[in-house]
């Protein structure tokens, strides 16, 4: 009962996360048909996207180069044929086995962020993930709205329980890799994040995936996963999602017709 609760409590957050995020990408969108600047310096709130041509990065709604000084990433500046694949988990749907099956054939390295309801309820698929060579990142342990969070006590101690988890958990370390739940962030979160020596990851390239009750077809994905991917980019997927887990064969196999090669977040930070 305990877990059914917290499962539908995380899918009403992202639910209601992934709202803000596509209306936060439609006034950049509308700003930018508009001939305003529609891109900020920095911008405190929800991580958002405006995808202008195929194939080509989106315009996010924080720069690269603000970003970096946090060491916080959304792409990679690359023209080379790169992807860095990530997913969320909030919860296990079922689904992540066969999602790692298919990175494994495609011997294709990924990031799990996950939050504290996971690594106890599914120690086994974590270790897998780590046995497999994945990296598993920080997503916080409860999944609040961390850029309401505004002291270093408390933004660390939902880093730290995650972190003190996973080492009881898998007897390592976790990997300094923050993901901000429901992408909400603010310039402080980011500065905290530094500090303790995490590297922040949103994305570049991501769909509505997040609905269990409401999956896309295989036809919608593709569409949205195909036209859109792009030289660098940081993929954000869900687990949970069945669409996801009968697709991810096909998907890395267009992704890497399309010349595309995949590496891990490590490389990424590193370049």
């Amino acid at each position: 009962m305990i877990i059914m609760i917290r499962k539908k409590k995380f899918l009403r957050m992202t639910a209601l996360a992934c709202t803000f995020v596509l209306a936060l990408t439609a006034v950049i969108a509308v700003s930018k048909a508009a001939g305003k600047d529609a891109v900020s310096t920095s911008a405190d709130g929800n991580w958002g996207l405006s995808f202008q041509q195929a194939g080509q990065p989106p315009v996010a709604n924080a720069t690269a180069d603000y970003l970096k000084q946090f060491d916080a990433y959304y792409a990679e500046d690359t023209t080379e044929k790169v992807l860095y694949l990530t997913f969320d988990a909030g919860y296990e749907n079922g689904y992540t086995a066969k999602i790692l099956d298919a990175l494994k054939k495609h011997k294709v390295p990924a990031a799990f962020f996950l939050v504290g309801n996971y690594l106890e309820t599914n120690p086994e698929l974590v270790k897998r993930m780590v046995k497999e060579g994945h990296i598993v990142g920080n997503h916080t342990f409860h999944h609040p709205d961390m850029s309401q969070i505004s002291t270093m006590e408390s933004f660390s101690k939902e880093i730290g329980d995650l972190e003190k988890l996973y080492k009881k958990t898998t007897g390592e370390n976790l990997r300094k890799f923050y993901r901000p739940p429901q992408g909400k962030y603010s310039e402080k979160n980011l500065e905290m994040a530094k500090k303790l020596g995490y590297h922040t990851i949103f994305w570049s390239l991501a769909y509505v995936d997040w609905y269990e009750s409401q999956q896309p077809s295989r036809e919608e994905a593709f569409k949205k996963l195909i036209p859109r991917v792009h030289p660098g980019a940081i993929i954000l997927l869900h687990s949970t999602s069945k669409t996801n887990a009968e697709i991810l064969d096909e998907l890395l196999t267009k992704w890497e017709d399309l010349g595309y090669t995949f590496k891990s977040l490590d490389q990424l930070v590193e370049s």
